[in-house]
């Protein structure tokens, strides 16, 4: 039996996503169910299970997913009216996939607090 997530079968191209960016150290794909007009997800290659988990990993590594965060953002082109990055973490963070993943919502006014 696999304990892949959806992500993992996405990266393994078993799930078709909508990608809208790839390289060596990310994919980044529309998220099925948007909570803006603008909803993308972006997972890091390497693949950690919840964003506590980088505080052990390479600094490097971590730096490079935030780095592919933003230029994901950019070429969404919502650098000019901004965005939104959420990561979220364990159950009561409402993290739905045990694979560390970035939210990037955007396209709209985003009201706070959001939960």
């Amino acid at each position: 039996m696999s304990n892949d997530t959806i992500f993992d079968k996405i990266l393994k191209k078993q799930i078709p996503a909508a990608v809208v960016y790839e390289d060596d150290q990310v994919l980044a794909f529309r998220d099925i169910t948007p909570q803006a007009p603008t909803h993308v997800l972006v997972i890091p290659k390497l693949r950690w299970e919840r964003f506590a988990h980088l505080a052990d990993a390479q600094a490097a590594d971590v730096g490079v997913f935030f780095q592919r965060v933003a230029t994901v953002a950019t070429s969404l082109g919502l650098d000019g009216s901004g965005y939104r990055v959420v990561i979220n973490n364990g159950r009561d963070g409402q993290q739905t996939v045990e694979y560390l993943h970035a939210h990037i919502l955007g396209g709209r006014a985003l009201t706070w607090p959001p939960g």
